[in-house]
C-alpha cells in the first residue's frame, strides 16, 4: 500500500438532546465545501484517542461541549484525492451536549441545526449517516429506558 493509500483515521459525534417538549433531536452540520449535511467529524491528531478527537471535532465545528455516552460504530469509505482514492474510517460516538448554544467560527461548517430524527433523516446527505442515525436512535432509546428503570428503582 503506497503512502497515498494509507487509511485516514477520523472520529465524530452523533449528538442527541431532548427538545423542550421532550422529543428527541439530533445535531447536524452543513459543510459548504461539499454542500452536504452530516455529523461533526474530522481527523484524529497524533497522540489523540478516538474519544478525544470526536469531542474536539464536535467542539471545533459547533462550539458545543459534550459528554460521550457510548461508542456507536464506524464507517469505512474512500474519498478522492489528487493522488487517487484514499480509504477512510470514521469512528462515531453517541454524545449529549452540556450546552445548547452554537459557536461556529471555522470555515469547515457554516450551519449547525438541531433537528427531529425524521427531519435529520431527510436532510442527511449520505446513507451511512442515516444508518448511524438509526444506530444512535436505538442506543439512545436503550439509555432512556435504563435511566427510567434506575429512577423507578430509587423511588
Amino acid at each position: 500500500m503506497s503512502a497515498s493509500q494509507k487509511e485516514k483515521l477520523a472520529a465524530g459525534g452523533v449528538v442527541i438532546d431532548e427538545s423542550d417538549d421532550g422529543a428527541l433531536r439530533v445535531l447536524v452540520v452543513h459543510r459548504p465545501r461539499y454542500d452536504d449535511w452530516s455529523f461533526p467529524k474530522g481527523g484524529v491528531d497524533q497522540g489523540e484517542t478516538l474519544e478525544q478527537a470526536a469531542l474536539r471535532e464536535v467542539r471545533e465545528e459547533t462550539g458545543l461541549e459534550c459528554r460521550i455516552i457510548r461508542k456507536l460504530s464506524s464507517v469505512s469509505y474512500s474519498y478522492p484525492t489528487r493522488k487517487g482514492d484514499r480509504p477512510k474510517v470514521v469512528h462515531y460516538f453517541l454524545m449529549e451536549p452540556s450546552g445548547r448554544t452554537f459557536d461556529i467560527e471555522g470555515d469547515e461548517v457554516d450551519r449547525a441545526e438541531w433537528l427531529s430524527v425524521d427531519d435529520a433523516r431527510r436532510i442527511l446527505s449520505y446513507q451511512s449517516d442515516r444508518e448511524m442515525l438509526d444506530i444512535s436512535r436505538q442506543s439512545s432509546a436503550v439509555s432512556h429506558q435504563t435511566d427510567n428503570l434506575k429512577q423507578n428503582a430509587d423511588s
